[in-house]
């Protein structure tokens, strides 16, 4: 990916042998999301697809140019326009397979997906419809691909409290077998965190976790917000938690872990450059560090590519890598059963890599 003043970020130099490694290791995903993981292949089916009823490219390569954002509030414009070339249940099938066998290709073995129901059902898909779609969808993923899917239903924060008593409506009451957290997307200028209580209140008592995305764009105050008042298990980003001494010692203390995604900030303007990124003070201050991608095709990037960052800026051999990977486990929703096969696969492709 290009930053504004020409220099990349994505592929460090100097680390192929480090590049080699994160391609082959399995590893998990906590902070994904359903439509920005579209392809640029997917995407282009789609605006095809819907020709004349969308201003998204068709043409792969015209959307490269199309996904560069001048800001956040940009990002969050374009991710809608792709949002709504998800017209009917086929289409939230396709691109859900889709991506798992993007995935695949990477050697992801676990990912929780974040989907946004609510824009779905908003465009005519019927709930029922979506939920058998995504559940298609997982269920062959797992079969054969050899990808474990789980769901994290997030409310478009953008879209206000109406958005919000839907997407609780969707996770409580029509819940899909995949389903494990509720989540807080959008921006969160303007969108305080307090006023989604009631919802997030609703999916914990059924059983669902909370993972907000908190403090990316604002300050430490709304991954305060999210833990005290959401009950956060985990902060999406919660880039911002570095200015907050306190707030480090509580995540460090608490063990609540950080979705990080480098390429992300840099390219919605959270972080203006790469080497500033606060990931090594979060690791130095002993915080629970997951690496993740985000929205990759937006963003140029994918989960392989974030780890070679994520490698370049902590100075991380295979070992540290690893470990990395380890956390994610750690911090995923995932059985314990299913932790420790996929911690066993970790520890034996380092050995392996190592001999």
């Amino acid at each position: 990916m290009v930053q504004p003043d020409g220099s990349r970020i994505g592929n460090p130099t100097g680390a192929g042998g480090i590049e080699a490694f994160i391609a082959g290791m399995p590893k998990a995903e906590l902070h994904v999301h359903h439509v920005g993981s579209a392809s640029p292949r997917i995407v282009a089916e789609l605006a095809a697809r819907h020709r004349g009823q969308s201003k998204v490219p068709t043409d792969p390569a015209a959307l490269a140019e199309y996904f560069t954002f001048t800001d956040f509030a940009h990002f969050i414009e374009v991710y809608l326009s792709v949002v709504d070339l998800i017209r009917d249940a086929e289409d939230v099938r396709a691109l859900t397979y889709g991506v798992a066998e993007d995935m695949a290709r990477q050697n992801i073995r676990y990912a929780e997906l974040t989907l946004t129901p609510y824009s779905s059902v908003k465009r005519g898909i019927p709930d029922v419809a979506f939920m058998e779609a995504i559940e298609d969808a997982r269920l062959r993923a797992e079969k054969e691909l050899g990808v474990v899917l789980r769901w994290c239903f997030d409310i478009p924060g953008e879209s206000g409290l109406g958005a919000a008593e839907e997407t609780a409506r969707l996770a409580v009451d029509l819940a899909p077998e995949g389903l494990v957290s509720f989540g807080l997307g959008g921006p969160e200028i303007g969108v305080p965190r307090p006023q989604f209580k009631p919802y997030f209140d609703r999916a914990r008592a059924a059983g669902l976790r909370s993972v907000p995305h908190a403090g990316e764009t604002t300050g430490p105050e709304t991954v305060w917000d999210a833990i005290r008042v959401l009950g956060a298990e985990r902060i999406g980003h919660g880039t911002q938690s570095v200015q907050d001494p306190a707030l480090l010692e509580y995540l460090g203390e608490h063990r609540i872990p950080l979705e990080v995604c480098p390429t992300s900030n840099i390219a919605t303007r959270a972080v203006e450059r790469i080497e500033e990124h606060p990931i090594k003070r979060m690791v130095d201050a002993g915080l629970l560090v997951t690496i993740n991608s985000d929205d990759p095709p937006m963003f140029g990037t994918d989960l392989n590519t974030e780890y070679a960052v994520a490698a370049r800026l902590l100075d991380l051999d295979e070992a540290g890598v690893a470990a990395l990977a380890r956390n994610a486990v750690e911090a995923s929703f995932l059985d314990m059963a299913g932790k420790a096969r996929l911690v066993g696969e970790i520890d034996t492709y380092l050995a392996g890599w190592q001999a």
